[in-house]
């Protein structure tokens, strides 16, 4: 949360720009004056912003405001969205069926908003073969890919053998793969 809210007594300035109960703006006027029509109304004079000039507080319930900060902090947790980067794994032999079924999850996770890291596994004499015909396998899956999505990573060479990374195309135009410096020219 953030850092501790101080109330009433607590409020250590000379005046303060007070806030009313229902929000009505009742101006700048001595910390004290503040606190005894707080105290009259049988509710808390609340520091809202320390870091104003004069510092603004509010006359209301304390544990009503706790528990409307709360509430806030809690949506705009939940609004937040966490993106990943997702791992899929093909490789020279792997069949027509199981490619469309990895392009199939690989457009769900690109829907929703991850990137997405294609790696063309290679082993044994596969490492060795020419580097345009491996580029020319992955491009292939990529093309089966339904969503729409542009190369944040161009294909390269990685430890285990071929990889690029995807990411979704928030250009909104359909259609497969878009490579990010065509979009430069």
């Amino acid at each position: 949360m953030q850092d501790e809210v101080r109330i009433n007594e607590s409020i250590r300035v000379p005046e303060v720009r007070v806030v009313g109960a229902d929000g009505e703006n009742l101006g700048v006027m001595s910390t004290k004056d503040a606190f005894k029509r707080a105290q009259e109304l049988g509710l808390d004079l609340i520091e809202v912003s320390p870091k104003a000039n004069p510092p603004v507080a509010r006359i209301g319930d304390y544990g009503k405001y706790k528990y409307e900060l709360k509430k806030k902090e809690k949506e705009i947790k939940s609004k937040a969205h966490v993106t990943e980067t997702k791992v899929t794994q093909v490789k020279i032999g792997t069949g027509e069926g199981d490619l469309r079924r990895k392009a199939a999850k690989v457009s769900e996770w690109l829907a929703d908003g991850h990137r997405v890291k294609v790696d063309l596994f290679l082993w044994g004499r596969y490492k060795y073969m020419e580097f345009g015909f491996l580029k020319e396998r992955l491009e292939r899956f990529l093309a089966i890919v339904s969503e729409s999505f542009k190369i944040a990573d161009d294909i390269k060479k990685s430890p285990k053998g071929l990889s690029v990374t995807i990411e979704p195309d928030k250009s909104g135009k359909s259609g497969g793969p878009k490579k990010q410096d065509d979009e430069n020219k």
